[in-house]
Order: C-alpha cells, then sequence, then structure tokens
C-alpha cells in the first residue's frame, strides 16, 4: 500500500486503544440482524490486529464489551458472548503465527464460564509471546475499575500495608486493571461517535483522539493508517510548550 510509505515507523503509538463502534448500525444499514453486525466485526478485529502487530505496535486494546452492555436485550448479550468464544477458539492459531500474548481486563468473573475458560486457555497458551499484547476490555467499566483501585488502596492503609503519604499516579497505576500496561498515546473510536463511553479514563490522560465516521465492520487496514499518519503529525506536549518539546 502506498500509505504505508508515510508512516514514521520511528513515531508509531506505543498503546494504541480502539473503541469497535457500530456494528448494530451497519448490520441495520445492509438489513440483517445486529448479531450479524457483530460477527462481521470479527473480520475487522482480525485484520487490525494483524496489522498492528506487522507495524510493530507493542500494545493494542480493544473494548469489546462494556459493563453497560449487559443491559442490552438478552439475546444480544448471549450472541455477543459466542461470538467471543468462537473468536477466541478461531484465532488461538492466528495470535501464535503472528507472537502476540492476549491479555483480558475487566470485571472477567460476570463473564459466563465457558467464556472465562477459553479466555484463560488462550492466555495460558499466548503468554510467553512477545510480539505484541493484545488487551481485550471485556464487562469492563472505567469507573467500575477506578472505584475498585480506591477501595483496595483504602483497605491497604486501613491495614498499614501503605502509608496514605505515599499515595501518587504510580500507587494508583498499580491497583488498576491495566497495571502491567503503559498508558494510551492514540485512542481510535469508530462509528462517528465522539464520546470516550466510559473507556480507560485514567490510562487516556494524554493520549491523542481519532474519531472516524466509519462503522466498525468497514473499518480496515487503511483507515488503521490513516488514524496513525494524524498521529504523527500532532504535537504531543504533555503539558509544556513547543519550544520546550523542540
Amino acid at each position: 500500500m502506498e500509505i504505508l510509505n508515510k508512516i514514521d515507523v520511528t513515531n508509531l503509538p506505543k498503546h494504541l486503544a480502539i473503541i469497535m463502534d457500530g456494528n448494530g448500525r451497519w448490520a441495520k444499514q445492509q438489513g440483517l440482524l445486529r448479531s450479524l453486525g457483530h460477527q462481521s466485526g470479527t473480520k475487522s478485529v482480525k485484520v487490525i490486529i494483524e496489522a498492528s502487530a506487522r507495524l510493530g505496535i507493542e500494545f493494542l486494546t480493544l473494548y469489546a464489551f462494556s459493563s453497560e452492555n449487559w443491559n442490552r436485550p438478552k439475546l444480544e448479550v448471549e450472541t455477543l458472548m459466542k461470538v467471543l468464544i468462537n473468536s477466541l477458539k478461531k484465532e488461538l492459531v492466528t495470535l501464535q503465527k503472528n507472537n502476540i500474548k492476549l491479555n483480558a481486563i475487566g470485571n472477567l468473573e460476570k463473564l459466563p464460564k465457558s467464556a472465562q475458560k477459553e479466555l484463560l486457555d488462550v492466555i495460558n497458551k499466548t503468554k510467553d509471546n512477545t510480539k505484541m499484547t493484545l488487551t481485550l476490555a471485556l464487562s469492563y467499566g472505567s469507573r467500575e475499575e477506578l472505584v475498585s483501585a480506591v477501595k483496595n488502596i483504602c483497605s491497604k492503609v486501613k491495614n498499614n500495608i501503605i502509608s496514605i503519604d505515599t499515595i501518587d499516579d504510580s500507587i494508583i497505576n498499580e491497583h488498576l486493571y491495566t497495571q502491567n500496561l503503559p498508558d494510551v498515546d492514540l485512542l481510535i473510536r469508530t462509528s462517528g461517535e465522539h464520546r470516550i463511553s466510559n473507556f480507560l479514563l485514567w490510562q487516556i490522560a494524554y493520549a491523542e483522539l481519532y474519531f472516524t465516521d466509519i462503522l466498525w465492520p468497514d473499518f480496515k487496514e487503511q483507515d488503521l493508517y490513516e488514524a496513525i499518519i494524524s498521529y504523527q503529525k500532532r504535537e504531543r506536549r504533555f503539558g509544556k510548550t513547543s519550544e520546550q518539546i523542540k
């Protein structure tokens, strides 16, 4: 692809996160059931995972199922769980071939036992892979994550495990689901919505945000590359001035 030549491989986002939105609307536009939209979305998942690994992105986090998604119609939730289980079974070969380690964050205990079992199996089988860490956010909500972190820290203060005076960014990071991941550099959201939707609120403090009208099942390699090119054109100052950065 000609667009690949425009990407500076020395300036890639270390941690890329994606809100994969628009499966349902895509299905509706095609006159299909929502469930078929979710199934079609898995094709884009595979394409983007492999493209990210080829580029050299070290960490990719996908918002696969939010804590609020449990409130969707029962049939749709059941379909999403089936899609998850089938995808994990099917894509283990892809992960191994591309040297990708699977990780998962969220309130995983709420997932069906069959999904938990399949997830743990793939995580264990890929734990020694080193090229990229793929994190699936499942039954994930950032506010829930932060509340859990606060409770754990408070408990440790109460039991004199840590001192209240030592609490800082790093202590909070240690109590998040993402404790082994760096902060997000680039957050992409598909489908034209301009919301964060309770996703990695702490971790995206200095992330670059990229919104596209493309529905997730239509989001392909070239669209990923365009998002990265947009990222590379931005000046990341982290509170400093342009002069200080230069």
